[in-house]
């Protein structure tokens, strides 16, 4: 193939195994080409829509030659080629999305933490099977003030609404409707099937985030979209009842929750019995959120022992001082959990994890090490970092007793990561 950059080209391609991210691996011309909308094992024509040079570039598929048995009609109207990034695998088998997940996690447990273990995804509780499963999303609002998806690797608005994530009764009427450009759309459907729709304010851009189209610019834009904004009710009471099991908590429907339907009791189920604690013994819950997994524990421990949960968003703090009033052996502690150690009850006997996507990182985990708990559930949403976590534990003496994953978000190449550590 001629010239530097092969952007623009088309060739076709057999498709070997999936990678991380929601693409296919595919070669040309001694090239690795990361290909969306492909199977493992067809041969399909591609398209490169992204090439900075080096070993390898980024292609979507623009005709398949053959096809894979496992190959459907995409559920989800808008996300093939130059559509949006909602759902990366929505035309296979249900079956076979949980085998490539299984595979990317496997290879990367492999690769990173050199844990040699098949790991496979499972599907979540509930039968909800592959669509209808989401209970929150956010939208953008494009120039014109109309409410969509982003495309993929963009924040260029598709206007349509009917990637089948979410039920299609929590966009109605939103498309219909004119918003501000640049605002977000945030919609929850809560444990009540109430739907709330709240409409953000456009971020304040500074001249860098508006004029620059690299790094920096794309670091000052995410900047500016983290700060607080105005937020306007606009559809609903703006406070979300959220359930799992007995309890209940209350809070905004831009706040975060667990994006599926069962994740939230699923997850609480399995912490509760892999943490294991018993009346008396101390537990750590870092990364808490409004409280969910302290609460799972909390019985446990029962009234002579101790969760301390940290959390660094102030209003999650807030929600969970408010829903675990009549608990008093939680201690919330507000703040980032990197700076949290020194106030912490010690000796725990069980340490619970659920960092954000970049994971806990190496302070974090060794100052969990030097605590020396008998048990750490570490939880991740994304394989990579999970994996990483992992890695570093290995270092501090401990070994991966169990690990589970969870097909959390059908459709997508994302999935959820539970470990059970000990020593």
């Amino acid at each position: 193939m001629t010239g530097s950059s092969w952007l623009g080209a088309e060739f076709e391609t057999t498709l070997g195994g999936p990678g991380h991210g929601g693409f296919v691996v595919g070669r040309h011309e001694g090239r690795v080409v990361f290909v969306r909308h492909g199977l493992p094992g067809e041969r399909v024509r591609v398209r490169v829509h992204e090439d900075r040079g080096g070993s390898f570039c980024r292609a979507e598929v623009t005709e398949i030659l053959d096809a894979s048995p496992d190959r459907i009609d995409p559920l989800c109207p808008i996300s093939g080629p130059g559509g949006a990034g909602c759902c990366d695998f929505s035309y296979a088998t249900p079956e076979l999305q949980r085998s490539m997940k299984s595979r990317v996690v496997s290879d990367l447990l492999s690769r990173i933490a050199r844990d040699d273990r098949e790991i496979g995804v499972e599907e979540m509780p509930g039968g909800l099977g592959t669509t209808g499963w989401r209970r929150r999303v956010r939208l953008g609002v494009d120039e014109q003030g109309r409410a969509g998806h982003r495309r993929y690797r963009s924040n260029e608005i598709v206007a349509d609404l009917r990637c089948p994530q979410m039920l299609a009764s929590a966009y109605e009427g939103i498309g219909e409707r004119q918003w501000r450009p640049g605002a977000e759309i945030a919609i929850a459907l809560d444990s009540d099937d109430a739907r709330h729709v709240v409409e953000i304010a456009p971020p304040r851009l500074s001249r860098t985030a508006r004029f620059d189209r690299g790094r920096r610019g794309a670091a000052a834009r995410r900047a500016a979209e983290s700060r607080p904004r105005d937020e306007r009710v606009v559809l609903g009471s703006g406070e979300a009842v959220e359930r799992v099991g007995s309890r209940e908590w209350t809070l905004a429907p831009t706040g975060f929750w667990q994006a599926h339907r069962t994740a939230p009791q699923t997850y609480s189920q399995l912490v509760a019995e892999w943490a294991a604690p018993t009346p008396g013994d101390i537990v750590w819950d870092l990364y808490g959120g409004v409280g969910v997994f302290a609460a799972a524990v909390a019985p446990q421990v029962g009234e002579v022992g101790r969760v301390d949960s940290v959390e660094s968003s102030p209003e999650a703090h807030r929600l969970g001082v408010l829903a675990l009033a009549d608990l008093a052996q939680i201690r919330l502690h507000p703040g980032r959990v990197e700076g949290a150690f020194a106030a912490l009850t010690p000796e725990p006997t069980a340490v619970i994890l659920d960092p954000p996507r970049s994971g806990a990182g190496k302070a974090v985990v060794a100052a969990v090490a030097d605590a020396a708990p008998e048990r750490i559930v570490h939880i991740g949403c994304d394989p990579a970092s999970f994996a990483r976590d992992l890695a570093l534990y290995t270092e501090h003496g401990y070994r991966a007793e169990h690990i589970r994953a969870f097909d959390a978000f059908p459709l997508t190449h994302h999935v959820e990561c539970v470990a059970l550590l000990v020593r």
